[in-house]
């Protein structure tokens, strides 16, 4: 598991790219603490306008389109990325909850559009 990042993940490097590019400055993998929650550690957070966002790999956060469980163990890992779906979930609801606005991306998503998303989010 040491192999699997937490921060700075190509398409978390590729959005951030952009967003600075656009003249926007955020902080990265920042804490929030949420009321009775362990601290929620988004990709790209901008405090003033309180808008996070995550760039969810396909595979671990169990895209539609991308993520294929492996043969061995299936039961484990169907069970995984369903309990890591549900924390996403409950995760973005306690964020807006707490007056945050969630943008979620998947890693197969270009970053150019995640980035228009994000600008929109915090812009407009």
């Amino acid at each position: 598991m040491r192999g699997n990042r937490r921060r700075d993940t190509a398409p978390e490097m590729a959005v951030r790219r952009h967003l600075h590019a656009a003249g926007l400055r955020y902080r990265v993998d920042w804490p929030i603490r949420l009321e009775g929650r362990r601290p929620v550690r988004p990709d790209v957070v901008f405090t003033r306008r309180r808008v996070c966002v995550f760039v969810d790999g396909c595979y671990w956060h169990g895209c539609p389109v991308h993520c294929r469980l492996p043969k061995a163990n299936r039961e484990y890992w169907a069970a995984k990325i369903e309990r890591n779906r549900r924390r996403d979930l409950a995760t973005d609801a306690a964020l807006q909850a707490a007056g945050w606005t969630v943008v979620r991306a998947w890693e197969h998503e270009a970053p150019d559009v995640v980035a228009a998303r994000v600008l929109d989010a915090v812009c407009g």
